[in-house]
């Protein structure tokens, strides 16, 4: 059953990505209907990230306080409001408004697929489960991005959003009907009890362990040193990662002068290699080496830095007029920011101490969507101040090379944290024998 999670999990973060990208499709007719500069596009852009950066720490308290099944019956519907809303827009502030409650909306996504599969896998089969759910915004750009692109054609930017909105609406029914927890399963007959004494015996956390005052174990969190090194070497990768899922597209048709029908199509390609790479590296590798004897720090560390310097290779399509050229860079530092991504997104169920996986999570992607809240402007300003996407590819390189430090040099060994209880009780028994 474990699995079959998995695969809810991963449809849950394909929808939450289309409708999160949906607007980088359709940003060129809406923005000529409108008649937004670049700058202006930018700032519509990231608006999504505004309320979405806002709600990461509230999202992820509320995860660890009454679990993922409870928070995302509710928030499934509100995605499916907001895209429905922006396809009514008549004008640039109702489409900002719209993207605000969106943001709002999908908050717990990531966090919440984190805890889950905390719950649901041994720490032996973390990479895959997490390629599984983290492939899917990947895939968004495979499936998703072309079928916007088709919608925008036919029906107009608007009818790009009418249809991600129903499609969210058909996720939150199954998700309503088809999740549960490993104890709630195991009690109702959908989990057997060997799967499950396989799930806890490899190290999965107890779903019921929740902290009775989540604010105070938040600031524990934040004074965690590990937990700073994993959210800042994710920022810089993510920063990357929100400048091509909101202009790549746009780079497309204005800087390589495609249709809007291919500029959906070519953006698919990075992220399609992507995918197969996610898979086979930081899902099936790393869990194959681990259960091998390997090193659990140096496994995941190594895909992780080796991830970080190969997007380095982004800053390529800097220095290109090529179509070609262009996007075989882009496709490196893709193919690198996935690495990051996936061994980064396995992370804080695996150093957060029981209960507060949510916390973790919530504090590594506030500041990893606080960066990216910037891309989509800076990008856009850059632009508009040059003429060119060139230096906006550099200013990317340079960022993730602060991200190796990040990870090499602050994020320390891939170890759980202790528990505030245990820190309490180790400290008094010294303060006891002294």
């Amino acid at each position: 059953m474990r699995w079959g999670i998995a695969v809810l999990l991963f449809f849950g973060v394909l929808i939450n990505y289309f409708d999160r990208t949906n607007i980088s499709v359709a940003a060129g007719p809406m923005g000529k209907e409108f008649g937004l500069t670049p700058g202006e596009v930018g700032i519509v852009l990231s608006s999504f990230l505004w309320s979405y950066t806002l709600a990461q720490i509230p999202a992820g308290l509320l995860l660890d306080k009454i679990g993922m099944k409870r928070v995302m019956r509710v928030t499934t519907w509100v995605w499916a409001v907001a895209c429905f809303l922006t396809a009514i827009a008549s004008g640039t502030g109702l489409v900002i408004l719209s993207r605000i409650l969106l943001g709002l909306g999908e908050a717990a996504v990531f966090p919440g697929a984190m805890k889950v599969t905390g719950y649901w896998f041994p720490r032996a089969e973390r990479g895959l489960s997490t390629a599984v759910f983290d492939s899917g915004q990947r895939l968004s750009n495979v499936i998703g991005t072309p079928l916007v692109a088709i919608a925008v054609v036919s029906l107009g930017w608007r009818g790009a959003f009418w249809t991600t909105g129903i499609l969210s609406v058909v996720f939150a029914v199954v998700f309503w009907v088809a999740y549960r927890n490993p104890k709630e399963a195991l009690r109702s007959g959908r989990l057997s009890q060997a799967e499950h004494d396989y799930i806890r015996t490899g190290g999965a956390q107890d779903e019921d362990v929740a902290h009775p005052n989540p604010l105070a174990n938040l600031g524990y969190v934040l004074r965690r040193r590990k937990v700073w090194g994993l959210a800042l070497g994710l920022a810089c990768a993510g920063y990357t990662t929100w400048l091509l899922l909101t202009w790549l597209p746009g780079y497309l048709q204005t800087a390589m002068h495609l249709s809007v029908i291919k500029s959906g199509l070519f953006t698919a390609i990075p992220w399609l290699v992507a995918v197969v790479v996610e898979f086979l590296i930081p899902g099936w590798l790393v869990d194959h080496l681990i259960k091998r004897g390997r090193e659990e720090t140096v496994v995941r560390k190594s895909v992780l830095i080796a991830g970080m310097v190969i997007a380095l290779g982004i800053v390529g399509a800097a220095f290109t007029t090529s179509v070609a050229v262009a996007l075989f860079w882009i496709t490196v530092g893709t193919v690198g920011i996935t690495l990051a991504y996936c061994v980064s997104n396995s992370l804080p169920a695996l150093i957060a101490p029981e209960g507060s996986v949510g916390a973790v999570a919530s504090v590594m992607n506030f500041v990893n969507t606080l960066f990216g809240l910037s891309a989509p402007i800076v990008t856009g300003f850059l632009v508009q101040a040059t003429g060119s996407f060139g230096p906006a590819f550099v200013v990317a390189g340079v960022i993730m090379a602060a991200g190796i430090f990040f990870y090499t040099v602050v994020l320390g060994p891939i170890e759980q944290i202790p528990a505030p209880e245990a820190v309490q009780a180790a400290q008094t028994a010294t303060a006891t024998a002294e």
